[in-house]
């Protein structure tokens, strides 16, 4: 059957960069992906397999049946969304819609289901089991796609047993597959502050409540909760990157805006450390005088992948593409939404390289010049039916 899945993978390896293409040059933000949505429905009904739409806003659920359906339900999960960047690609099918740009490779990732959907309903036949499709929305911005999703009853009538993911890679070369077991990706919680008080002119401090200095003195103070807090070997970052204190050389502003994002590999020490994060930016603030109002949004949770589960896609990967083209996948601090379904399902979550002789640079994600050299659906798509026939087969 690895033969016959490597056959086919290749002989729609046109179809899969055209479906490529035609996302790449319409890419759609976050909850807005209604024509995506479209494209992908009509595909999986030229394909044959029935479908639920609109689950989570934009979300579609693509069943496929195999010839003992009730024996074990797998899902394998795609994101949809693009990011407000825009493109400084010379690509001839570079993005179409204005500061609109899918430069994380999610239109990959659409693609490389719709590849593999299209090789398992080729064998549906001699299918063990149910593969589900999972089309999600939103990944790039809070609350998730996937817990909207999740929300919204994806898997009420079918169940799986386990759920896998895959994401682009520019740091492994075409071929190249990474996995890793345990946590991955760090949990991601956004942090807004406004610290009020009472401004004034800035040459008369003595008469008023300084809110930049005290939101000022915020950041220093919550930096302690990494330096002095925490548990030295539980890795954490909190950053602020917005600042808005909107007065003028010599007016200090009767509030301060803060945003910043919370991450961390622990889900108990998130939460002890967002109770650290109330307590010394309202202490803080009542030291210079001021107030604070404090919004600590539960964003999405870390990314954790089943020992089991990725063993077993080390395993089915490696008779794939060879164990020379099996890395482990590095720990990151950045965040994935999948990890709301690795807190309720078993899961693995994997990379695929997509640096080759077209993109050596490649870019980076999340940047304007991000792309990927097509030869890399031959494994994305490859490697996603083959996991999905071996994990039902045993």
């Amino acid at each position: 059957m690895k033969h016959k899945i490597e056959t086919l993978a290749e002989s729609i390896f046109p179809y899969v960069c055209d479906v490529y293409k035609q996302l790449h040059m319409h890419p759609e933000l976050s909850f807005h992906e209604t024509e995506t949505a479209v494209f992908i429905q009509r595909q999986l009904t030229e394909m044959g397999i029935p479908f639920r739409a609109n689950i989570g806003t934009t979300g579609i659920l693509g069943v496929l049946k195999g010839k003992n359906p009730n024996k074990k339900i797998i899902a394998l999960r795609a994101d949809m969304d693009a990011l407000p960047i825009t493109e400084e690609t010379d690509l001839p099918y570079k993005s179409e819609n204005e500061h609109c740009m899918h430069a994380c490779g999610h239109d990959a990732h659409v693609s490389s289901l719709l590849g593999a959907a299209k090789v398992l309903a080729s064998i549906k036949e001699e299918l063990e089991g149910t593969v589900l499709f999972i089309f999600q929305p939103g990944e790039e911005r809070h609350p998730g796609g996937a817990r909207l999703m999740l929300e919204d009853g994806v898997f009420d009538e079918y169940k799986p047993d386990l759920i896998l993911a895959q994401h682009v890679s520019v740091d492994y070369p075409v071929g190249t597959v990474a996995f890793r077991p345990g946590i991955i990706m760090a949990s991601a919680d956004e942090i807004h502050i406004t610290v009020k008080g009472k401004g004034g002119h800035g040459a008369l401090p003595h008469l008023f409540n300084d809110t930049v200095l005290a939101a000022s003195q915020i950041v220093v103070s919550l930096q302690q909760i990494r330096a002095r807090l925490s548990y030295p070997f539980t890795p954490m970052v909190l950053s602020f990157g917005k600042f808005i204190a909107d007065g003028a050389t010599n007016v200090i502003p009767d509030e301060v805006k803060l945003s910043g994002t919370l991450r961390t590999m622990d889900e108990k020490w998130r939460d002890e450390c967002k109770a650290h994060v109330k307590r010394i930016t309202t202490e803080t603030a009542l030291a210079y005088g001021c107030t604070c109002e404090i919004e600590a949004q539960d964003g999405y949770p870390t990314v954790n992948n089943d020992p089991k589960i990725t063993a077993d896609a080390i395993r089915f990967a490696s008779e794939m593409v060879g164990k020379d083209h099996i890395e482990e996948l590095e720990v990151r601090m950045t965040g994935e939404d999948f990890g709301f379904f690795t807190h309720q399902y078993p899961c693995s979550f994997y990379r695929f390289g997509i640096r080759g002789a077209t993109n050596p640079n490649c870019g980076g994600l999340h940047t304007s010049t991000f792309q990927l050299d097509l030869e890399a659906f031959k494994t994305s798509v490859g490697v996603m039916a083959w996991l999905a026939w071996c994990n039902l087969a045993e």
